[in-house]
């Protein structure tokens, strides 16, 4: 039987980008220079302290880490002397008396210390933390702790006076298309520059949703357009939000109402990812800044709804109803 690639016009490469593309040392990471001039400092020096390392998704925090062991412990034993750990599959004080505790207790391999990397340490429980704190204290002799959360304040005072703090910012548009524009050349990828815009606004600062994106968008043409990354990320277009806004200001509820329902079948979201772009859209409406602070109000209460468990549909109703009485005040 003939496999299904050889027939496809589109790139079939099986690999995941977001790896594939992986930075391999803190040079190549984009976005973080302040940070990884730090980091280079722990290099030349062979010695590097517990760290946390803090900032929303996609920001280079994994890669950071895995570029800083790679550098200090060289190609051949870094992956000896790096053991990374994702502590959301397993929050409890289990991981920290098991796994954690017998790779700190062993010896490291052509090194003076190894590095445990632990993901997402802020979904860690309490007494995990705890018991982690006690870790840290008793094998600091040959073991560092290097922790990736989203909120250092999630993580208990005793482990973050332990640490070195470094706070990852969002990437900058610049950023996120200089690394974009350098993997659509490598893949032989045509991007249009409102498909690059696209991208841009898809990824909010998040370069592994990026590049998802490209790469989900790269399976189904080699051409990248706005119009197919909206349709294969499950996002709406800002100029039909802002329709959606204007009509139910324009004191028009049932037409909002019809055009809301053709976001929601025509792109498949869900409340919450509605309720995420109207209240990026707010700030693009043509309205006085303390009209925009009242209907922010009214958006948050209806994101605390849906993210309670309420119904979609009648929330978001809700919402354009208050903004069609809103609206009318201001006619």
């Amino acid at each position: 039987m003939n496999d299904h690639r050889e027939t496809t016009k589109y790139p079939a490469s099986q690999e995941i980008w977001t790896e594939k593309y992986r930075p391999k040392t803190l040079s190549d990471i984009v976005g973080q220079e302040a940070i990884t001039e730090r980091l280079k400092a722990y290099v030349t020096t062979k010695n590097v302290p517990h760290l946390i390392f803090a900032g929303p998704p996609g920001t280079g925090k994994t890669t950071a880490a895995l570029a800083l062991a790679h550098e200090v412990f060289g190609e051949h034993h870094w992956s000896q002397n790096l053991n990374e750990l994702n502590a959301s599959d397993e929050r409890g004080i289990g991981i920290i008396r098991g796994k954690i505790k017998d790779f700190a207790r062993t010896a490291p391999i052509g090194a003076t210390f190894k590095i445990i990397f632990l993901d997402e340490a802020d979904s860690l429980t309490q007494e995990a933390q705890a018991a982690l704190r006690r870790t840290i204290e008793k094998y600091t002799h040959i073991c560092r702790f290097i922790l990736s959360v989203n909120y250092s304040s999630k993580i208990i005072e005793p482990i973050q006076s332990r640490c070195a703090v470094f706070r990852f910012k969002p990437l900058t548009a610049d950023d996120v298309k200089k690394f974009i524009r350098k993997i659509a050349t490598k893949e032989h990828l045509e991007i249009t520059p409102d498909g690059l815009e696209a991208l841009i606004f898809i990824a909010r600062g998040d370069m592994r949703r990026a590049v998802n994106m490209l790469q989900v968008g790269a399976s189904s043409n080699t051409k990248i357009t706005a119009e197919l990354l909206y349709e294969t990320s499950a996002t709406a277009r800002p100029e039909e939000i802002k329709k959606l806004l204007t009509t139910a200001l324009g004191g028009n509820f049932v037409a909002a109402r019809n055009h809301l329902y053709e976001l929601l079948v025509t792109y498949g979201l869900s409340g919450e990812e509605i309720i995420k772009q109207i209240h990026r859209t707010i700030f693009d409406l043509t309205i006085p800044d303390d009209q925009k602070v009242q209907l922010m109000e009214k958006t948050g209460e209806i994101e605390f709804r849906l993210v309670e468990g309420s119904n979609d549909h009648i929330q978001l109703e809700s919402l354009l109803a208050q903004f069609v009485l809103f609206g009318k005040k201001l006619q």
